[in-house]
């Protein structure tokens, strides 16, 4: 049986979906207060209602060990899917608590109970991007700077753990998704960027990045359930593309007008501070901080020719994955 971590999340609800439809036995941790919304809108858009019905949820947390010890005891491989995604200064400690320790307290009890196997859903936050107009693959290694965030280093740590167990005796593989984009909930996370663009989004940064489809994602984290490598790590990473050229084709595909005013580097020092100093007015977390206006600069390649390659995988076209989620998030207005 597989234990699951994360599944109430955008990619975990993927995943726990591709699991029950594949009639492969698996328990879904949720901590008592999560909401299961965004997991059930995915399966009832795939008409999988009744799968929805029949997932085996267990509460607990991560950084609660009685409650993993109790739920893990039963199963023999993992996918670890369960993280904080945030780039406020505020939340470090958090991060380290659910990303770092987190991430220890299952290795631990999965070592503890022998189990197969572990796949950990990381993010391509953990290889080294210092230099820019250089693709990045798997031999670009970590490398601490002040450009660094806070997201980054906890997952990274949370790399080292489970690197740790594999050099205990733990068969695991770690995938370093890009930017995934997915339906989920379109107030959080990368699912913002449709929801932004819809409601009229006039800057654009000169910066570029990677983007996954999250069913890639999921297809290629059970593929990797039952085939015999181990202990590698693998990039996925559907296309790059400028921020600006990604941000035309879903306001095409709204039918919204384009972004039109570029953000130079003066304009972007202005935009973050501006946005800082309003969530403290307004007591709501920033969207724009320091990192991540730093990051909409850089111009950041990634190649996925590993997985492509050792598993002949073909990624969702960019163009697909928009037209789809465009329709979803339409949709979903009504």
């Amino acid at each position: 049986m597989i234990f699951l971590t994360g599944g109430t999340g955008l990619v975990g609800s993927y995943i726990l979906m591709m699991l029950m439809q594949e009639n492969i036995s698996v328990k879904a941790l949720k901590r008592s207060t999560s909401s299961l919304a965004t997991c059930k809108k995915i399966f009832d858009y795939y008409n999988q209602g009744n799968l929805f019905s029949q997932i085996m949820w267990c509460d607990g947390d991560i950084n609660d060990i009685p409650s993993l010890e109790e739920h893990m005891k039963d199963c023999n491989k993992i996918i670890h899917a369960a993280a904080l995604v945030s780039f406020q200064k505020s939340d470090l400690s958090k991060l380290k608590k659910i990303n770092i320790e987190g991430t220890a307290n299952v290795m631990n009890l999965a070592l503890s109970y022998n189990y197969k196997r572990c796949i950990y859903i990381s993010s391509v936050s953990t290889l080294g991007r210092e230099i820019e107009n250089q693709e990045i693959n798997e031999e670009s290694y970590f490398k601490s700077s002040k450009n660094v965030s806070n997201y980054a280093y906890s997952k990274y740590y949370a790399e080292q753990e489970v690197w740790r167990a594999s050099s205990e005796g733990l068969d695991v593989i770690i995938l370093n998704p890009s930017i995934i984009l997915g339906p989920g909930n379109w107030n959080k996370g990368s699912s913002k960027i449709f929801q932004t663009i819809y409601n009229g989004l006039k800057f654009y940064t000169s910066g570029k990045s990677g983007y996954v489809d999250v069913v890639d994602v999921a297809k290629i984290t059970l593929q990797f359930l039952s085939n015999k490598v181990k202990n590698e790590r693998y990039i996925l990473n559907g296309t790059n593309i400028s921020f600006k050229e990604a941000f035309n084709k879903i306001a095409d595909e709204f039918g919204k007008p384009r972004a039109t005013i570029r953000v130079t580097p003066f304009l972007k020092e202005i935009s973050w501070r501006l946005a800082i100093l309003k969530s403290f007015l307004t007591n709501k977390p920033s969207l724009i901080t320091r990192e991540t206006a730093n990051s909409a600069m850089k111009n950041i390649s990634y190649s996925s020719s590993k997985i492509k390659d050792e598993m002949n995988y073909k990624f969702i076209s960019f163009n697909q994955t928009i037209k789809k989620y465009c329709k979803f998030y339409e949709e979903d207005l009504i």
